[in-house]
């Protein structure tokens, strides 16, 4: 293939790590970046112009990608879930290590609506600004603060109530 990359290393990084908050998990990470070249492949195959920044575009379009696998990963959940209401329930590990926090944010990630999720990634993890956020989704950047907002409090409350600050 002759074509340079579409993603440099600084880009391909930023995807991974949006990807991986998004509930990737590691296995599927490089499928997850190939799938963000493939759309940027084809965005410039159709004609459209470039995006203005290839580096917000693509951690948006990975953002939707998770999204689209944490929907995914829900149903098979919901069915597993089923399934495992026919038995008795199953000891879980209680994950106590030097990570607590880090597992209890990725959990509390976990249960918040997908938009929340969605800014909370690109705002904190992908460190996009907030303008950025709003022109690459297509929202008002209030919707953006808004949603931003609404997620924190949620976080630092499932924080709280799980008693981990």
């Amino acid at each position: 293939m002759g074509e340079a990359d579409p993603l440099d290393v600084v880009q391909e990084r930023r995807v991974r790590a949006v990807l991986a908050l998004g509930g990737v998990p590691q296995a599927d990470l490089p499928d997850g970046v190939q799938q963000v070249r493939l759309r940027l492949l084809e965005r410039a195959a159709s004609g459209r112009e470039a995006p203005r920044d290839v580096s917000a575009w693509a951690a948006v379009v990975a953002s939707n990608l998770a999204m689209d696998w944490h929907r995914a990963k829900r149903r098979q959940e919901r069915l597993g879930e089923r399934l495992a209401a026919l038995r008795q329930p199953a000891e879980h590990p209680s994950g106590e290590d030097s990570s607590v926090l880090s597992v209890a944010v990725a959990q509390g990630l976990d249960e918040l609506p997908d938009a929340q999720r969605q800014v909370v990634v690109l705002r904190f993890y992908a460190d996009l600004p907030v303008r950025s956020i709003a022109e690459q989704l297509g929202v008002p950047e209030g919707t953006v603060k808004s949603r931003l907002h609404t997620a924190v409090r949620a976080l630092r409350a499932r924080l709280h109530e799980d008693e981990v600050v």
